[in-house]
């Protein structure tokens, strides 16, 4: 069964990264989001490659939904220019919210914090406790050392591989939203089959 995508939870970079590619990726996702009329669900701040993404979308017309910690917020990093705003207690209220309110999740480039999003949410799915897809943004080839991490945790038998394809890869913002759309979930729970 395929939901309609309406609103899609971006992770992305406080900072703006090393190169151009990534602030021009964040302007074309950004763009693709509101030209599909999909709202943008994203950590609600105003630095770095979540600032670009959340203003293109702003300005191309779309939605956002911020949702950042009230320690983030008083550090003045909060984007007050929302759709909308939500300043909540923790990190892990945090992600429980963007999750609850997200048709999707896209990851692209950053940080620490970044992993950590993406990863979790592709846990989740792993171990089926939701089902929604997860995507990576891989913009001028940021990801490739996850995605070979990923691949070696396949060929070493600490991953199956049906669960290492439901992370859907792509270079080019159009190209990551269609595949969203189109995307169909087929589910092998982690504990089934052999265990060893």
């Amino acid at each position: 069964m395929t939901k309609k995508i309406k609103r899609i939870c971006v992770f992305s970079g406080s900072s703006p990264g090393g190169r151009p590619e990534y602030t021009e990726a964040a302007i074309a996702l950004g763009r693709e989001l509101a030209k599909n009329d999909i709202q943008l669900i994203y950590g609600g701040g105003d630095v770095g490659l979540m600032g670009v993404i959340a203003d293109t979308v702003m300005s191309s017309g779309g939605q956002v939904t911020g949702i950042i910690p009230e320690f983030l917020a008083k550090k003045e990093v909060a984007h007050n220019e929302l759709t909308e705003l939500h300043i909540v207690q923790s990190m892990h209220e945090r992600k429980a919210m963007m999750s609850e309110l997200a048709d999707a999740f896209i990851a692209m480039p950053g940080g620490i914090g970044t992993f950590e999003e993406l990863i979790e949410v592709l846990t989740w799915q792993q171990l089926g406790i939701q089902f929604k897809p997860c995507a990576l943004l891989n913009t001028a080839g940021y990801f490739k050392h996850l995605l070979a991490q990923l691949d070696h945790a396949v060929d070493e038998a600490f991953l199956k591989p049906v669960h290492r394809q439901m992370l859907l890869v792509k270079s080019e913002s159009a190209e990551i939203v269609n595949e969203i759309m189109a995307y169909r979930h087929s589910h092998e729970d982690k504990w089934m089959g052999d265990r060893t």
